[in-house]
């Protein structure tokens, strides 16, 4: 069955316009100045006993989720070695808070003292109707910056 040139034509327009707003939603994360989300990680985190690694910083949460949850999700970067970790979960009452969040080495034995990258970000995560994708993750605020890792008696 050949389907009509115009009909064809109308919907590669439209499904490339959906994939580029998607791509939009996605790719672009919440400002925190927009909605008063903010979080920030320290610039020292603490290697434990050599099987972890700690990172800690504070944020502010005045966004709730619509399922309730916000969850703080750290990322340590350091010689091609990536971890990602999460912590506590978020009170969103619009006050300062303390976060931290340790992350096993198991998997990244060459993570070290010394410098590093580490990400912190405030992150809502529920479930959507549909096949694809099941859950959807909405950034709320994060921070980025050079940190240095710290061993016990250094």
């Amino acid at each position: 069955m050949r389907i009509p040139t115009a009909f064809a034509a109308s919907r590669l327009v439209l499904a490339a316009a959906c994939a580029a707003a998607a791509a939009i939603v996605v790719a672009t994360p919440a400002n925190s100045a927009d909605f008063g989300n903010e979080i920030s990680v320290q610039e020292q985190g603490r290697i434990v006993e050599g099987d972890s690694v700690t990172l800690s910083g504070t944020y502010r949460c005045v966004t709730p989720s619509p399922s309730g949850a916000v969850q703080i999700q750290a990322t340590l970067v350091q010689d091609g070695s990536r971890l990602s970790f999460g912590g506590d979960e978020a009170v969103c009452d619009g006050e300062q808070h303390q976060w931290s969040a340790t992350g096993k080495l198991r998997m990244t034995p060459g993570v070290h003292a010394g410098a590093a990258g580490a990400e912190a970000r405030l992150q809502s995560a529920r479930l959507t109707s549909g096949v694809f994708p099941p859950v959807s993750v909405s950034h709320l605020a994060a921070d980025r910056k050079d940190v240095e890792l710290v061993a016990p008696g250094r």
